[in-house]
């Protein structure tokens, strides 16, 4: 297994699910969408790593303040 696969599938399996979520929330691929970080990360020279970092933690906030709840009587 090489180098780039190996890190794929540890970002895959530890990662934030960044990608994941917003290629769900806008009807598109998960692949797409990493790449499109890349490309912006690229472009940018390292800012489109920290919108990433950014969006990770907002994520995580928000999936901490917002427990989805089944039914009315979990209050």
């Amino acid at each position: 297994m090489g180098i780039v696969t190996g890190l794929r599938h540890y970002m895959e399996k530890y990662g934030f699910y960044v990608s994941t979520r917003i290629a769900d929330r806008m009807g598109m691929r998960a692949r797409n969408v990493r790449i499109t970080f890349i490309y912006f990360t690229f472009a940018t020279l390292g800012a489109g790593f920290g919108v990433y970092l950014i969006i990770a933690f907002w994520l995580k906030i928000k999936d901490m303040l917002y427990v989805k709840r089944s039914s009315v009587f979990d209050l």
